[in-house]
């Protein structure tokens, strides 16, 4: 598990998750595209969700636990940038199976 930090505030996401997330952040930033991120709150941390305001003055880091965190899924990046892109922002979504993309 790796970590998404915005100053002292942590939130611990799956390393190949942060892979995606990190490739459609970059991407929105360079664009200069602002957006909402939204993670709901593990159950044991008292549940809820959080949304973080990102922009380019944003100071975030991510820490991975491992070293490599796999091939990027071209259609998760795909379903992560439509959440992004619409007015609820940037949501974790499920992983999409890539050869059911690639057959749709």
């Amino acid at each position: 598990m790796g970590r998404l930090a915005f100053g002292s505030e942590t939130v611990t996401f799956d390393d190949r998750l942060l892979g995606h997330l990190e490739v459609v952040m970059v991407a929105k930033l360079r664009r200069r595209e602002p957006f909402i991120l939204t993670w709901t709150v593990d159950p044991s941390l008292g549940s809820g969700r959080v949304s973080r305001w990102v922009g380019v003055s944003t100071s975030w880091d991510i820490r991975y636990h491992s070293r490599a965190i796999g091939p990027i899924n071209p259609a998760w990046i795909d379903a992560l940038m439509s959440t992004a892109n619409s007015p609820g922002g940037l949501r974790v979504v499920p992983e999409p199976d890539q050869d059911e993309a690639v057959a749709g």
